[in-house]
């Protein structure tokens, strides 16, 4: 199917520009969105009529899009979920999770202006890019954590994960540490207990030695 572009579509064209497309891909989205328009004689007549007027707007558009990305670009925002020791989300984070977090931040964005090429599985930082025009895009960061102490320590560029499993490595070797002094301890305890009672066996042995006869008394 042939359309023509209303504004620029990244891969695809620029505004004014007739391209051929797959008859789905300008169905599901490119007619919808209102990004192109069937590229029939009447719609391209329509278009030339408005061409003016669509340049305008779409400079306009611009203008407040590069304004919003120099606030947005590079805001972190947070998002607790639960999840694994290892981890791993239980679920995921979505692009209508990152939408609705940078809006409760003050920043009002759609999920469809979010491009996550996949679902965020993983604890951690995720840079995600955010389209807000055909010609503008903003980077922002989520921060997805199990609290807002874990969120605070990988703000800091802390693995919280990682951080985890060297403390769990610590507090078991001091464990392993603590029998091992305790062992030794009890160790030294029978072996000075077996020293006394070889000492007090000898004793008596000593004594009878020591004890005059009788011919000796008288």
């Amino acid at each position: 199917m042939q359309v023509i572009l209303l504004e620029r579509v990244a891969k695809l064209g620029q505004m004014g520009d007739i391209v051929t497309v797959k008859d789905g891909y300008a169905r599901n989205f490119l007619l919808p969105q209102k990004k192109a328009l069937w590229a029939s004689d009447a719609n391209i007549k329509q278009f030339e009529s408005e061409k003016a007027q669509l340049e305008a707007r779409n400079l306009e558009t611009k203008k407040e899009a590069d304004a919003l990305a120099e606030k947005l670009n590079g805001q972190q925002f947070v998002l607790i979920r639960q999840a694994s020791d290892a981890g791993s989300l239980y679920g995921s984070v979505t692009t209508r999770d990152a939408a609705e977090a940078a809006t409760e931040g003050g920043f009002s964005l759609e999920r469809r202006q979010v491009a996550l090429t996949a679902p965020i599985k993983e604890l951690g930082l995720h840079k995600v890019a955010v389209q807000l025009h055909p010609e503008v895009e903003a980077e922002i960061e989520l921060n997805v954590a199990r609290s807002t102490e874990e969120a605070e320590l990988q703000a800091q560029g802390i693995n919280v994960v990682d951080q985890a499993a060297e403390e769990e490595a610590q507090a078991e070797l001091e464990i392993a540490e603590l029998f091992e002094d305790i062992g030794a301890a009890e160790l030294d305890e029978l072996e000075t207990a077996g020293v006394e009672g070889e000492e007090a066996d000898e004793a008596p042995e000593v004594a009878e030695e020591e004890a005059p006869s009788e011919d000796e008394e008288s």
